[in-house]
């Protein structure tokens, strides 16, 4: 089992990506319609894409204010439990990505506004990114589900240096499925690309270099992956979605060693100026 480039994939189960834990789909409804699914032995978030969404779970009913575009604000979100029957309704239509991950506890329905998901910005220079905490192992509670926004500005360098989470050593690296799910912003004449680069150890090999568009997924089981790059002219979102065998939910990765002296190449430059590319402004109909 390697690094596989799935285009315009609309769900990817355990079994899909042939591991235990993470999941994704994506939903897309038009004006007026709804989605019912189950939950089964998962965890997930309704996490709006574009357009906004009433979520109903457990007698709950949440109203997601949505966005129009991954590129035009942070979003709030949803978390529904296993062993749930969830209804998505959209009144204007939209995409929903459900992200997932196997899980054991069955924790409550909430609601996160946009307001509560922080916002970080990583790196420098060309290596500059911006990262939305949503599910974050340290934001918001799951029981084993980890999810993150990246956005990298057109002609800049994100997921680098490259880093791996396939091993179990406490306090340095812990072993996470991690699903990537792609959204590039348009160019004047037509859809951007973008590019992700995987590659393996010598006991676990993987070479993946795939040119990645809007919906395209990627799945890692093991290796170095990084970097993510946005081509320029073109701005780069992805979505992380992460779980793991570990009795602690943490996201903790190691750098290539080849690799990690870049890092210190940042102390005191400064972060791209273009960012932050989102914030919490926009609202819309749902």
């Amino acid at each position: 089992m390697s690094a596989r480039h799935l285009p315009a994939a609309t769900a990817v189960s355990p079994a899909d990506a042939g591991w235990t834990y993470s999941g994704l789909r994506v939903v897309s409804l038009a004006r007026g319609e709804h989605h019912t699914l189950a939950t089964g032995e998962e965890e997930m978030l309704v996490l709006p894409l574009s357009g906004g969404c009433v979520v109903e779970c457990d007698g709950e009913i949440i109203e997601l204010e949505g966005r129009t575009s991954v590129f035009s604000r942070v979003s709030d979100f949803a978390y529904v439990p296993r062993d749930a029957e969830v209804t998505v309704r959209s009144a204007a239509g939209g995409r929903f990505a459900l992200p997932s991950a196997r899980c054991e506890r069955r924790l409550p329905v909430r609601h996160a506004k946009a307001e509560d998901v922080s916002v970080e910005l990583r790196g420098a220079g060309i290596c500059s990114r911006q990262v939305n905490n949503v599910a974050a192992a340290h934001t918001f509670e799951c029981d084993r589900l980890i999810v993150v926004e990246v956005l990298t500005p057109a002609g800049n360098w994100s997921s680098y240096p490259p880093h791996k989470h396939d091993e179990d050593r406490p306090g340095v690296e812990s072993v996470l499925e991690e699903i990537y799910y792609y959204e590039v912003a348009d160019g004047p004449d037509g859809p951007g690309v973008a590019y992700q680069r995987v590659y393996g150890t010598d006991d676990r090999p993987a070479d993946l270099l795939a040119e990645v568009r809007t919906g395209d997924v990627v799945t890692i089981p093991h290796g170095w992956h990084g970097p993510s790059m946005a081509a320029p002219g073109y701005d780069l979102y992805y979505l992380n979605v992460m779980a793991g065998p570990a009795a602690e939910r943490a996201w903790l990765i190691c750098d290539d060693p080849e690799h990690a002296w870049v890092r210190d190449t940042w102390e005191g430059a400064a972060v791209d100026p273009r960012l932050p590319l989102t914030t919490t402004d926009e609202r819309i109909t749902r």
